[in-house]
C-alpha cells in the first residue's frame, strides 16, 4: 500500500468514526468502531472494517443499517473529506475482538482443567 493511500485511509477512518458516532445512536445500533480502512490504489474504493459490540441480532441489525445508509454516509464523508473522488465504501464486519474473546475463553477453560488435575493429583499423593 502506498503512503498516499495509507494517509487517505487514515483520514477516512477518523472522519467515518466521527460520522458514525454523531449520526447513529449507540443505544439503537450498538457500539460501532471503525477498526481499519483499506484503500484501493486509485483511492476510489474504501473497505471499511467495522467492529460492532453486542449480540448476533444487534450486529445483524447494525450492519444492515450501515448498508442501508451507505449513500448518505458516503455523501457526508465527501463533505468532510476533500478529495477529487469520494470513495465507494464497502463495509465488512471485523470479528477480531469476538475471535480473541473465544480464544481467551478456551485458554481459561484449559487453565481451569489443569488446576483441577493438579488438585486431584495432590490429593491422591497425600492419601
Amino acid at each position: 500500500m502506498s503512503v498516499r493511500s495509507q494517509k487517505v485511509g487514515s483520514l477516512i477512518k477518523e472522519e467515518l468514526s466521527i460520522l458514525l458516532q454523531r449520526n447513529f445512536s449507540m443505544s439503537e445500533f450498538g457500539f460501532l468502531t471503525v477498526t481499519d480502512i483499506v484503500m484501493s490504489p486509485d483511492l476510489k474504493i474504501a473497505k471499511a472494517y467495522i467492529s460492532i459490540y453486542g449480540d448476533a441480532e444487534r450486529k445483524k441489525k447494525s450492519f444492515a443499517m450501515l448498508e442501508a445508509h451507505k449513500p448518505s454516509i458516503r455523501q457526508m464523508l465527501g463533505q468532510a473529506v476533500r478529495l477529487r473522488y469520494t470513495p465507494e465504501i464497502f463495509f465488512y464486519l471485523d470479528e477480531t475482538v469476538d475471535n480473541a474473546m473465544k480464544i481467551e475463553k478456551i485458554f481459561q477453560q484449559i487453565h481451569e482443567q489443569d488446576s483441577k488435575k493438579d488438585v486431584q493429583s495432590s490429593t491422591e499423593n497425600n492419601e
